[in-house]
């Protein structure tokens, strides 16, 4: 199982096994770790907003064009933000961070 690390904006850290095939989003919830996912997956809102490192970003397919137009909407996105529930955990992604913007609530 790849290990992953939650991130928040106060620096706090939640580390976790993630299953292969989930979604980041469907981990998120799983470990209730403060992704909120409103519209449950369907790409509608861009509540499950996620900062990658460069690496990890730059390994994954690029986002789509819908994914894009949803993250031009997500506070405090940058170059390597994408949608939780667009990325699909894979055994390469062991010791994946992922950052949670400054926006996303923190229930540690």
């Amino acid at each position: 199982m790849p290990k992953v690390t939650f991130i928040y904006a106060d620096g706090r850290r939640m580390d976790a096994e993630a299953h292969i095939g989930e979604s980041i989003l469907a981990l998120a919830w799983r470990l209730d770790a403060g992704i909120e996912g409103d519209c449950e997956g369907a790409m509608a809102c861009s509540t499950c907003h996620v900062i990658l490192e460069e690496n990890a970003f730059d390994a994954l397919p690029q986002p789509s064009e819908e994914e894009e137009s949803i993250l031009d909407l997500a506070p405090g996105a940058g170059e390597t933000s994408r949608l939780g529930c667009q990325i699909v955990i894979t055994a390469e992604m062991d010791e994946l961070l992922i950052r949670l913007p400054a926006t996303a609530p923190s229930l540690l």
